[in-house]
């Protein structure tokens, strides 16, 4: 594509991350939960499962999908219902009293990373992004319409990656600096589960577009 696209394109994937999304308020919550190592594995977990979309994206699953209201709605219960329920265990485990010194309870990383990659597959909004956004930018006159796709899909899922990536940066600063503090500890975990519940039922009420 010709620079000044490209530099568009680049602008439009590099702000778009920055929007809240169930990705991103996962791996914060997981972060708080079991620590830095975790949510570094949840960042990898949604950046895989933001590669689910390119691929489906680029093989025309994604317009299956929005083109089959049955496909939509089945994924959508999916989504929805799955962030819901992690909301409301991350909810209940946050909850649960620690006294000072307690080790906040952890997942293991193989868990982190598979839910990570589950909540982001799972995310009908992913595939709206993709279907919408990317083919502005990809040229058929140019060829290889899907290596276009995977290769732009790539970057954005790689953006996305970071923030999360700083996301658990941020998160796991937090939980060291609030670990003698275990009652507003406490209080931002079961607002980050909050938001993830509210998400899920987001993804629940949303529409299939028209058309």
């Amino acid at each position: 594509m010709a620079a000044e696209q490209f530099w568009l394109f680049l602008a439009a994937a590099s702000l778009l991350p920055l929007t809240p999304g169930p990705g991103m308020f996962y791996v914060g919550a997981r972060t708080l939960s079991g620590g830095l190592g975790e949510g570094i594995a949840s960042t990898i977990g949604t950046g895989l499962g933001g590669l689910v979309h390119v691929l489906a994206a680029a093989f025309g699953l994604s317009a299956l999908i929005l083109a089959s209201a049955e496909v939509f709605t089945v994924m959508k219960l999916l989504g929805g219902c799955y962030l819901v329920w992690l909301g409301w265990r991350s909810w209940r485990e946050a909850g649960a009293p620690m006294p000072l010194g307690t080790p906040l309870p952890a997942l293991g990383l193989w868990r982190a990373f598979r839910e990570g990659a589950v909540v982001e597959a799972l995310n009908p909004k992913t595939a709206l992004f993709f279907l919408a956004f990317l083919p502005q930018f990809v040229a058929p006159e140019r060829g290889d319409v899907i290596g276009q796709f995977l290769l732009l899909g790539g970057i954005c899922v790689a953006l996305n990656t970071l923030v999360d990536a700083g996301v658990a940066l941020a998160a796991g600063r937090v939980r060291g600096e609030l670990g003698q503090r275990p009652g507003l500890l406490r209080r931002l975990r079961q607002g980050s589960a909050a938001l993830i519940m509210s998400l899920g039922l987001g993804v629940l009420l949303l529409r299939r577009p028209a058309g």
